[in-house]
């Protein structure tokens, strides 16, 4: 299937982000070869930074496979941005509406029409301590399995250095390196022709998330942890201290109550 023409849109979005992209952050960018010439794929990247999708977009772009992100649904609602948004062929997200299922047919529409999505499987940025990629959702892995569509693992770092997570001010100098580097196909052939249960969803996630975290392995030259940072569980435990603390006061403050005060009594 031809690829689909850049278009005005993403041109004159090229025109107004690269020109900062360029002088702001350098560039090590590799694996181009593994972005497909023609058809339909998924991009599977990692998320350290609220500047990195314009970085990435950047990377992409510069292939000639422009990518359709999966954005907020308020964005596409008014304004420039919102008119931006719909011309670049963004793919809006309605969150617990009874649209929230549209992102997932619209982001298989485009596969099948020959476009790449990308995808940010973690779902927001990554609360690992070490920036390490976390467990990730399975929206991915949905589509890849519903249209048998090729997943590219996608790694970056660097931005991050720029404007850390959750952070409000840019660091601009020295100037950042954006590393980028993708990755050949992910296997996910065995699970292609079986029910797509909660269980098998959540393990081909596992396999993409497993193929980014390498990529960025490489990338930063050392070893993410054996398990990755998961913001459900993290957040079953936090509970579960919270409560122990909580019954640890109770059992300290339970005794002192129930003595009488000195020189009072018998």
């Amino acid at each position: 299937m031809p690829r689909r023409r850049i278009g005005f849109w993403y041109r004159f979005a090229a025109v107004i982000c690269k020109p900062p992209l360029v002088v702001l952050i350098k560039r090590d960018w590799r694996g181009m070869e593994h972005i497909p010439a023609e058809g339909g794929f998924i991009t599977a990247v990692n998320h350290n930074s609220h500047v990195d999708p314009f970085a990435y977009a950047h990377y992409q772009y510069n292939t000639g496979r422009v990518p359709r992100f999966l954005a907020k649904s308020g964005l596409f609602k008014t304004g420039f941005i919102g008119a931006a948004m719909r011309g670049t062929g963004q793919i809006p997200v309605y969150r617990e509406s009874t649209d929230a299922l549209s992102a997932f047919r619209a982001a298989i529409d485009a596969v099948e029409r020959g476009e790449c999505v990308a995808f940010y499987p973690e779902g927001t940025l990554t609360r690992d301590p070490d920036g390490w990629p976390m467990t990730g959702k399975t929206g991915a892995a949905r589509v890849a399995l519903q249209t048998k569509c090729p997943v590219i693992p996608v790694a970056q770092w660097g931005v991050n250095e720029l404007l850390p997570p959750y952070a409000k001010k840019p660091n601009l100098l020295p100037r950042k390196t954006h590393h980028v580097l993708a990755g050949p196909p992910v296997d996910l052939s065995r699970f292609y022709g079986k029910e797509m249960t909660p269980d098998l969803l959540k393990e081909a996630t596992e396999v993409i998330m497993a193929a980014v975290t390498r990529q960025l392995e490489e990338i930063r030259g050392e070893k993410a942890p054996e398990t990755p940072y998961d913001p459900r569980r993290e957040r079953i435990e936090q509970r579960r201290r919270t409560q122990a603390q909580t019954e640890a006061r109770a059992q300290t403050e339970a005794p002192a109550q129930g003595r009488e005060p000195e020189g009072q009594g018998k």
